[in-house]
């Protein structure tokens, strides 16, 4: 998948800005968090988490939010930005969905703009904190192994 591909379903992605009744940014991450700074290595960092939960992305957010994710976020990035994107995504066996909120306050949704697997990006993207929940598609789904992926390089 191209880059340009990427960018326009994340274009397409930042049309779900909003405030999010179910999903609560504040709360500690099931899975830890991480400072990453730009340049960093290794690239993609990655995670291992459990993606899933039993609040539908859809109706809680709207737009082009899927998947089955849980209240609390997977993980949390505080990311110091430099001239490089930044792409977040997942790799699974499963379908799996991606929901982002961004430092700005702003939500970002992707389900399958890498093959099942899921990708947002920046191509200019703020410092701050990012909160991620990695969903899995479809409301009888429940849970699946993943990789949350964190790149500069589009890995």
């Amino acid at each position: 998948m191209s880059i340009k591909t990427i960018f326009a379903a994340t274009i397409a992605a930042a049309a779900v800005a909003g405030v999010a009744a179910a999903q609560d940014w504040s709360q500690s991450p099931t899975f830890g968090q991480t400072t990453l700074t730009a340049g960093f290595a290794p690239d993609p960092y990655t995670v291992s988490i459990t993606a899933g939960g039993n609040i539908d992305a859809s109706s809680s957010l709207g737009g082009s939010c899927r998947g089955m994710i849980a209240n609390a976020p997977d993980y949390r990035l505080h990311y110091n930005a430099g001239s490089l994107p930044l792409y977040i995504g997942a790799r699974s066996n499963a379908d799996t969905t991606i929901v982002v909120n961004a430092p700005d306050g702003s939500w970002y949704c992707n389900d399958d703009s890498n093959g099942l697997n899921p990708m947002v990006s920046w191509s200019n993207p703020p410092s701050g904190q990012y909160d991620i929940w990695i969903g899995t598609y479809g409301s009888g789904s429940g849970m699946a192994s993943a990789t949350l992926t964190i790149s500069e390089l589009g890995n």
